[in-house]
């Protein structure tokens, strides 16, 4: 039979752990560019946008398009980057603390 209290204690820890990881997400961090490096985007694991690089050279009336197309790719592969490296953080964060369960996915915390 389960032991509710071990199962309890395990559930709390398992809490703490998830929360400690989403509070980590700023710290996860990647790089993504476009245009052959003409655009450059970073992106923390809360999907935040925290550095944009275009060179000089993009910033003419126009190029406007091209620049638009060029940072949106940009910054939708730094999340999707950044997006396998926070549920790799959280697997590992987790790793041991909840038996495999069928149905449950960890993945999904970290979207």
């Amino acid at each position: 039979m389960v032991n509710m209290f071990e199962m309890m204690s395990k559930l709390k820890e398992m809490q703490t752990k998830l929360e400690e990881a989403q509070d980590n997400l700023v710290n996860i961090k990647t790089h993504a560019e476009a245009g052959a490096g003409m655009v450059k985007v970073t992106v923390n694991g809360k999907k935040q946008i925290t550095s944009l690089q275009i060179e000089e050279e993009l910033m003419r009336p126009e190029d406007r398009e091209m620049v638009q197309d060029l940072i949106i790719a940009c910054v939708n592969k730094a999340i999707s980057d950044v997006e396998a490296l926070v549920r790799d953080d959280i697997k590992r964060q987790t790793a041991g603390l909840m038996p495999d369960i069928p149905g449950l996915n960890m993945d999904e915390l970290g979207k």
